[in-house]
């Protein structure tokens, strides 16, 4: 039997925490009380939640105390910095940064996928990376059913990944552009307007981005395959929301595209939307507030032994990040073993 709880939400605020609070209205079994946080400037708002107004208060040590869950929306200094800070007072940390995704002793959680990694926390569990999150649930059930020897991806990442400024720079850009202006960029290092940018977070000696690295090490650590390779390009998209990523898989044993719809579409979390005569598979538009992630243009590729392609779509502030953290913390209500 679940016991509600006390629920803090750090970055309130955001993007990300704005649909965190979405996600909790609607799980009133969850939640005892709430108390939404930010940054200093943001202390004289309020945030409508149950039928009131909850006020925004501070975050720090003070306002962190008295809490049994506390979800992170933040960038991942402020989670190192205050994400302990609640650890110390008793909460249990939700974290959707960066900050903690790759320590060996914090649990890297898609609830579908590897929910008894939650049990073994230490106080923080962390939330993936938006786009990993949808590309291990449609890895999973595959692995499951005829292991996997290779994975190729190509994300489509729309702005909102970025936040709220993202949004309104690409708001802004294509009125420009459509008035026959310049483009301003400030958010991206160029016009995201009917442009595409092969460039999400920092590049490493090697050329690879930030967010390329990240996707790779999270799905091998959430599969529990520290050698499976993985290989991935990241795309910025003049999008507002929700990824899509088109996913190639090399599996060890034969595994057919009419085989894969089955055990796609059986698996938690996933639709499977895929009859391309009738223009019917995963659009960013269509997948925009659904929490589920869909799967389509589900085809074998001839030009290795056993691959599938997929493309693969989700909500990247929902599934991707608000609804994966919540999930995460219904676990942690139920007290799932390790």
């Amino acid at each position: 039997m679940r016991t509600p709880a006390r629920i803090g939400v750090a970055g309130a605020t955001g993007a990300v925490g704005r649909e965190m609070l979405a996600v909790l209205e609607d799980r009133p079994s969850l939640v005892d009380s709430l108390r939404p946080m930010a940054s200093a400037r943001e202390e004289e708002r309020t945030i409508p939640f149950g039928g009131a107004d909850v006020p925004v208060v501070p975050l720090s040590r003070e306002s962190l105390a008295g809490l049994d869950l506390v979800l992170f929306a933040t960038g991942a200094a402020v989670a190192l910095e205050f994400a302990p800070l609640a650890v110390e007072q008793g909460a249990v940390v939700v974290d959707n940064s960066r900050a903690f995704r790759m320590e060996p002793d914090v649990p890297l959680v898609v609830p579908e996928v590897n929910p008894r990694a939650a049990g073994a926390h230490r106080g923080i569990v962390a939330n993936p990376n938006c786009s990993t999150i949808q590309m291990v649930l449609a890895l999973k059930p595959l692995l499951d059913e005829a292991g996997i020897v290779r994975v190729v991806a190509s994300t489509y990442q729309s702005v909102s990944g970025t936040g709220l400024a993202a949004i309104e720079e690409l708001r802004q850009q294509s009125a420009s552009v459509l008035a026959g202006e310049p483009a301003v960029s400030e958010v991206y290092p160029s016009q995201i307007a009917f442009n595409c940018l092969p460039h999400i977070d920092d590049f490493d000696e090697a050329g690879n981005a930030r967010e390329e690295t990240k996707m790779t090490l999270e799905t091998r650590k959430i599969l529990e395959s520290p050698e499976l390779p993985v290989t991935v390009t990241c795309v910025r998209v003049p999008v507002f929301r929700s990824h899509a990523v088109a996913l190639n898989v090399q599996t060890e044993d034969p595994l057919s595209p009419a085989r894969a719809r089955e055990v796609l579409r059986a698996f938690p979390g996933l639709a499977v939307v895929d009859d391309p005569e009738s223009a019917a598979y995963p659009t960013q538009a269509a997948a925009a507030g659904s929490d589920a992630t869909f799967v389509g243009r589900i085809r074998a590729d001839d030009s290795v032994e056993n691959g599938l392609w997929m493309w693969v779509v989700a909500d990247n502030l929902r599934k991707g990040a608000a609804l994966n953290a919540v999930q995460i913390a219904e676990l942690l209500a139920d007290e799932v073993p390790a």
